[in-house]
């Protein structure tokens, strides 16, 4: 499968290795981009409009948490597919990201690969 073959999938995460072992697993996959912040994910989005299918964001970043990020996303690229991954419980705030729309779905730490691999498939 050549890159142009793949879809194309933005991770965001504030930690370093999260990034690392994300593109390291789905390197053969996906064609990963990575961001480790929301507005550096957002200049990525501008770059790659055309490219990306998905966007996975972690929930809690300094400066703008996962939702924050996925809100402006929806306003300005609404064929993009969003996702959170968090390494906390479940919460309100999901709850009315998921009935909401905002979401497509909510993946937890440590992830599955293949939930998200399907996730990312089937959208």
């Amino acid at each position: 499968m050549t890159k142009e073959d793949r879809n194309t999938v933005l991770f965001v995460d504030d930690e370093e290795i999260n990034l690392f072992l994300f593109e390291k697993t789905f390197e053969k996959d996906f064609h990963v981009i990575t961001a480790s912040s929301g507005p550096e994910a957002l200049k990525k989005i501008e770059k790659n409009k055309s490219d990306i299918k998905a966007v996975i964001s972690d929930m809690r970043m300094p400066l703008m948490n996962g939702l924050e990020l996925i809100e402006k996303i929806k306003e300005d690229f609404p064929e993009i597919r969003n996702f959170i991954l968090t390494g906390y419980g479940y919460n309100s705030e999901l709850e009315m990201a998921l009935e909401n729309k905002l979401i497509d779905k909510l993946f937890h730490k440590p992830f599955e690969p293949e939930v998200i691999k399907d996730a990312i498939d089937n959208s």
